[in-house]
């Protein structure tokens, strides 16, 4: 994918999080430095409620946008991944979050950008 097209796919997911109030985002610029993705997005719902309905209005943005996605975990909704390709989301319930760390795993990897 092009770098226009990840940045396209970015600005979406980073509007869906702030229009349904996500707590602590963090975006980890990935590009050149692993094939996985070029941006990594971690971020916060205060209750699996509010985890599930955020990434439902990522993945509804996305479709929108005429953007490809999967999502896994939104039945449970402690930890929500959604894959836009070139754009990897997690949203966690703050504790399942803590306890996975993700941040810290990649902060050696990658530029970590808090929003």
């Amino acid at each position: 994918m092009s770098e226009q097209n990840d940045n396209k796919i970015l600005n979406i997911v980073q509007t869906a999080l702030d229009d349904m109030k996500a707590e602590d985002v963090v975006t980890i610029d990935l590009a050149g430095k692993t094939s996985i993705a070029s941006y990594m997005v971690v971020a916060s719902g205060t209750s699996n409620r509010h985890v599930a309905s955020i990434a439902q209005k990522i993945e509804e943005a996305l479709k929108a946008n005429g953007c490809r996605c999967t999502m896994e975990g939104e039945n449970k909704a402690d930890w929500v991944l959604i894959d836009a390709f070139d754009v990897i989301v997690h949203i966690f319930r703050p504790e399942v979050r803590d306890f996975y760390n993700l941040e810290k795993m990649w902060q050696s990897v990658a530029n970590l950008r808090k929003e």
